[in-house]
């Protein structure tokens, strides 16, 4: 694993310096920080703007990707610390600053995925940057996965998570015939966030403890840019209506307050369906290019 950020710009590195101090701040347990992705690989993208057909303009901005390795389980899992963490590296800055999309595993879970060949990991430990080392612990030497293994794996993890998207959008449908609305906000969340999961099985073989539908998106765009303009949010309304979809998976649950109209669910369901038929499209090609190719292990 590598130990020098000598190829990233001085804001960059300055950035991070501050997110390893607030980590270290936060969480005493911390055993590793690791940095990997388009920033430890060095083909960030910093601003890109693209259009469609219609003239529509994109925007995309690569975030710092780090694994944060702990001793305990009940640490990693404590998600209020880990937003905590991310808040105030946010609040630090009187400028823009490079947006974090932090990863929380205990050691044993670590060792344990990059024993088995789990190519998300090995490649983290291949690729990474660390950034900070407590000394208490090594990682696991890396196997890997022969070429069989690795598509059978990613095949049956787009089958059952993509299948689960399909059941969630259908008890969607059933649910909005019904009048049952919020009980259909709450499929529809479940519908797109399986679909992200698919995705990210496909693309890494890793799926993130995470429901929600921003930080799921941006980690599955990473892989397909045009996963970007299935929720469009460019103006207010656009916003108001996803953060509809993204309080679902709480609000229409457990919240009284929580509503959502015939048409709003109209309208996202509209978006899922596109949504679905792009991860249908994009992980058919992924595992028909591993199929015919040599996989991103070298095998």
């Amino acid at each position: 694993m590598k130990k020098s950020l000598a190829d990233l710009p001085e804001k960059k590195k300055i950035e991070l310096e501050r997110l390893k101090g607030i980590i270290l701040e936060k969480v005493p347990d911390t055993q590793m920080i690791i940095l990997f992705g388009s920033h430890a690989r060095g083909d960030w993208v910093e601003e890109r703007y693209m259009r469609d057909e219609e003239g529509m303009g994109y925007e995309y901005v690569s975030d710092f990707d780090v694994l944060v390795v702990t001793g305990k389980r009940s640490t990693a899992e404590n998600r209020s610390i880990w937003d905590d963490v991310e808040n105030k590296y946010l609040r630090s800055f009187n400028r823009y600053a490079t947006p974090p999309s932090l990863i929380t595993h205990n050691i044993s879970y670590l060792n344990d995925k990059i024993d088995k060949g789990w190519y998300f990991f090995t490649d983290i430990k291949k690729e990474g940057i660390l950034l900070y080392d407590s000394g208490n612990h090594k990682l696991a030497r890396i196997r890997k996965l022969n070429r069989e293994e690795y598509l059978e794996r990613a095949k049956e993890d787009f089958t059952v998570w993509f299948g689960n998207a399909k059941d969630f959008y259908m008890q969607y449908e059933n649910a909005y015939r019904k009048r049952k609305y919020r009980n259909a906000a709450f499929q529809l969340h479940q519908a797109t966030e399986h679909a992200y999961h698919a995705i990210l099985l496909t693309f890494t073989g890793y799926k993130p403890k995470c429901h929600n539908l921003k930080k799921l998106g941006k980690w599955a765009s990473a892989h397909e840019f045009e996963l970007k303009k299935v929720f469009l949010q460019k103006t207010e309304e656009e916003r108001r209506l996803f953060e509809l979809l993204v309080e679902a998976y709480i609000g229409a649950r457990y919240k009284r307050s929580y509503s959502i109209t015939k048409s709003e669910l109209e309208y996202l369901g509209k978006c899922v369906k596109k949504l679905h038929s792009l991860t249908k499209k994009i992980c058919k090609t992924k595992l028909s290019n591993l199929q015919g190719k040599r996989s991103p292990l070298g095998v």
